[in-house]
């Protein structure tokens, strides 16, 4: 098969060297984005007067040819014909004959596969947002059933003081509304054209890229030919903002994990998101969060994998570049694929909330109670810390709780004491008490609640 590139050569690659540069293997991933980059590039020529209109239909009727072929999955890609590019082009100049070598007036390789980046990224990118809007929803339907469920807040986990279960979740929706914005705002960077910068200098033909732009759903072009076909900072951010994703998506497999073992028991996950044990008939292993969590490490290593690729390159285009593709593809899908994984294990997870209730009467998670208490009473803070240590050191001793203790023995800490101290150690009012802003009091969880309903509208 003859090479499209091969005129200046007179030796041709051995098989496994050309298997070796050969991209075809990944990069028709992009086939769909290079036909209607190529449909949008035809039809500009067309409109500029570069091409003949009917050389133009006549390109564009192959092109269509194609995206159904493609569609169909019809298409059979050659290592020969190297990347996605060089085979559409191939097989269009199989299908209308030489007028097909015509498309590629006005643009090179390098511009083309960094539109194709570009076009297959704002839909990702889209895509992503979605999801992860859906993961939002399914947290605050799981909030909204759990705005009076108490559950022990930890701090370096141990437990510290109780919060409603609700809040907690609420906590992760905040995380996903940050990373939502981030993709968001990176959809600037993405939604730009490199299309006509050719391969480093622009083009003597007279071009109009802000019309193919236009065509492709663009908000605008690259200003400089040398910087449209070498960066690769949108695909950077993305693979960035993904790492923060799962930063967040493995703190809560982690918490998923701990709550569903037999020491927390606070939750059960779902059949449909457990597995089984091949030698012990009892278990069911958290796979889905675990499986998640461990997909952690390829998102962050697909990140610095492209950071090291793109330090130390020259302008314009390398072809270390090629290595932009297969770890943005990778993360793409494994973000796509948890975030399904995710929003159903939310949605569908039963809580304990008995469990739960229970854990926060036998700890010490109300001392801080007690220190307010005191401090609302005119003692000093930190002289009411050092009073409700030494009770707690009281409790330890004997192997019992502050709600256990009797008044002699708070008259005996402190006179500011009263009967209604009682009232203030129970973990349902401790937690209603906490209604500043953004506080775990039901009033502020509830509010916060109906701010991240219209959030997600």
């Amino acid at each position: 098969m003859k090479k499209l590139w091969g005129g200046r050569f007179t030796k041709s690659a051995e098989q496994w060297v050309d298997e070796f540069g050969a991209s075809i293997s990944f990069d028709q991933e992009l086939v769909m984005e290079d036909i209607q980059g190529s449909i949008a590039h035809v039809t500009m020529l067309g409109k500029c007067g570069i091409l003949p209109q009917v050389d133009v239909e006549k390109i564009k009727v192959g092109l269509e040819n194609l995206q159904q072929k493609a569609e169909l999955g019809e298409l059979q890609y050659s290592i020969k014909m190297e990347d996605i590019h060089l085979n559409l082009e191939s097989y269009l100049i199989e299908d209308v004959g030489p007028v097909g070598g015509k498309l590629h007036t006005g643009r090179s390789r390098n511009d083309q596969v960094a539109t194709d980046m570009h076009l297959y990224l704002k839909n990702q990118t889209l895509n992503v947002i979605e999801l992860i809007k859906e993961l939002q929803i399914a947290l605050i339907e799981q909030a909204e059933q759990h705005i009076e469920t108490i559950v022990p807040g930890y701090t370096h986990l141990q437990r510290a003081q109780p919060i409603s279960f609700a809040h907690h979740l609420m906590a992760y929706f905040w995380m996903l509304e940050r990373d939502k914005q981030r993709f968001t705002e990176c959809l600037k960077r993405i939604n730009i054209s490199p299309l006509g910068a050719g391969a480093l200098a622009g083009t003597t033909f007279p071009i109009d890229r802000e019309y193919s732009a236009k065509l492709l759903g663009f908000d605008g072009i690259y200003e400089n030919s040398l910087d449209a076909v070498s960066d690769r900072d949108f695909i950077l951010e993305f693979l960035s903002h993904s790492s923060i994703l799962f930063m967040h998506l493995s703190r809560l497999s982690e918490e998923i994990i701990l709550w569903s073992s037999q020491e927390f028991q606070f939750i059960e996950l779902d059949d449909a998101f457990s597995t089984g044990s091949s030698i012990m008939p009892q278990k069911k292993n958290p796979d889905m969060a675990e499986l998640i969590r461990g997909k952690t490490g390829r998102v962050y290593g697909n990140l610095f994998g492209l950071l090291t690729v793109l330090k130390g390159l020259p302008l314009a285009y390398n072809k270390d570049l090629q290595e932009d593709k297969e770890g943005m593809f990778d993360t793409v899908k494994t973000v796509i694929g948890s975030l399904k994984i995710f929003t159903g294990m939310i949605a569908t997870m039963k809580v304990n909330t008995s469990v739960m209730e229970n854990a926060t009467k036998s700890d010490f998670s109300n001392a801080t109670e007690l220190a307010d208490y005191l401090a609302n009473k005119g003692m000093p803070f930190r002289e009411a810390h050092e009073v409700v240590g030494k009770l707690v050191l009281t409790c330890i001793q004997k192997g019992c709780y502050l709600a256990d203790l009797d008044m002699m023995e708070y008259k005996l800490a402190s006179e500011l004491f009263e009967g209604d101290i009682y009232d203030a150690l129970q973990p349902y009012n401790a937690v209603n008490r906490r209604n500043s802003a953004g506080g775990t009091g039901f009033v502020q969880v509830q509010i916060a609640i109906e701010k991240a309903k219209k959030l997600v509208k």
